[in-house]
């Protein structure tokens, strides 16, 4: 592993990576969906910030429904099938205590990517969403492994009890 290469997808970002290597991401409200061949055993991830691309502008992978569909397209050219990809999502936290259930963008992330996958025929095999925590995610494209590690807030106290 040690000379398995890395790559950070950073917001709006994607890969697919035929070679080994370990994707990683930081995400808040942000969600991040792998996509592995069990077959193959390659695989790719997508960081996308909003929901949904209102058809208005450039059609970035910053919004899900464009980033999970590019990514679906670029492991389908890259000689993958939809029968042979797992899905694992990562993200969608709440991280702003203010922050409301009408614009829950990290809820409404996660269940755009759940309703596009379950659409693609996509099975989502793993998943690390919501809550008030950052993840770091570390995906594997060689075996399909996913690290994921939460993130603490330096500038809050952490409440016990």
């Amino acid at each position: 592993m040690e000379n398995t290469k890395t790559k950070f997808i950073y917001p709006a970002g994607l890969t697919v990576e035929r070679e080994p290597h370990i994707l990683s991401t930081l995400l808040g409200s942000c969600v991040a969906v792998c996509i592995w061949d069990f077959r193959m055993k390659f695989g790719g991830m997508n960081h996308f910030i909003l929901p949904l691309w209102n058809g208005a502008g450039l059609a970035s992978p910053k919004f899900g429904n464009i980033a999970i569909e590019v990514l679906i397209d670029k492991m389908v050219s890259q000689g993958s099938s939809k029968e042979n990809m797992v899905a694992k999502i990562f993200g969608g936290a709440s991280m702003l205590s203010s922050q409301s259930q009408t614009y829950n963008i990290g809820m409404r992330n996660i269940e755009l990517a759940q309703g596009l996958l379950l659409k693609a025929g996509i099975n989502i095999i793993a998943s690390s969403t919501g809550g008030i925590k950052g993840r770091k995610v570390l995906f594997n494209t060689n075996t399909g492994d996913v690290f994921l590690k939460f993130l603490t807030n330096n500038n809050s106290p952490e409440i016990n009890g």
